[in-house]
């Protein structure tokens, strides 16, 4: 699965020069594009630097984990799972310095106004999220989160059928749900020249 991850060598967002200055930050990307992976680092240097970090995960995601998220490189960072977006607040502890939230595209819009609320006490905020459907439509909160955050972080993955930097979560399968759960049984990255809305078969290489 390595080779499907595009790494992301983004310098880290530069501390604020007030004490207690909270900020948002946004990574998104499509699938396999090394979004979870980029979160878990930013979280794993926050620790390293002996600061309290928490970290939340939308229940519906049970892909690899229930109390963890899970990257599809295999890095894993403890995460608590919660329904919706409202439950970060009544859940942060007050000294909690920095706050990682994976797969923001499932929760409500209410993730804005936590996220605002968040850094206005002082708290880094760190959100991850796939900004397109499989339609190729942004996908709600996470446009609005892109517009309040002070760093955004775009990731890109590899097109499974052509190899140039893919944009695109590419469905493999028949649904018109909005909300399918998978991973590569489901879904490949592609470019916007092969990307196909809705659906398309499995890209096939030849041996």
């Amino acid at each position: 699965m390595d080779e499907l991850i595009a790494q992301v060598n983004d310098i880290e967002p530069p501390p604020h020069l007030h004490a207690n200055a909270g900020w948002v930050e946004v990574i998104v990307g499509s699938m396999f594009s090394g979004k979870s992976e980029e979160l878990i680092r930013r979280l794993r240097r926050a620790k390293i630097a002996r600061q309290k970090v928490q970290v939340f995960k939308p229940e519906i995601d049970s892909r690899f984990s229930d109390g963890q998220i899970v990257s599809h490189s295999e890095m894993r960072h403890e995460s608590a799972n919660i329904r919706a977006a409202a439950e970060v607040l009544a859940r942060v502890d007050a000294d909690t310095e920095v706050v990682g939230i994976d797969e923001g595209q499932f929760f409500d819009n209410e993730l804005v106004n936590v996220a605002n609320e968040l850094a206005r006490r002082g708290v880094r905020v760190i959100i991850a999220g796939l900004d397109q459907d499989y339609t190729g439509k942004p996908w709600e909160p996470m446009p609005q989160l892109l517009a309040i955050a002070e760093y955004i972080t775009k990731t890109h993955a590899i097109c499974m059928k052509c190899g140039l930097p893919a944009n695109y979560s590419q469905r493999t399968f028949e649904s018109e749900e909005r909300v399918a759960v998978g991973a590569s049984d489901k879904y490949e990255a592609r470019c916007r020249r092969c990307f196909v809305p809705h659906a398309d078969a499995p890209t096939v290489h030849a041996e």
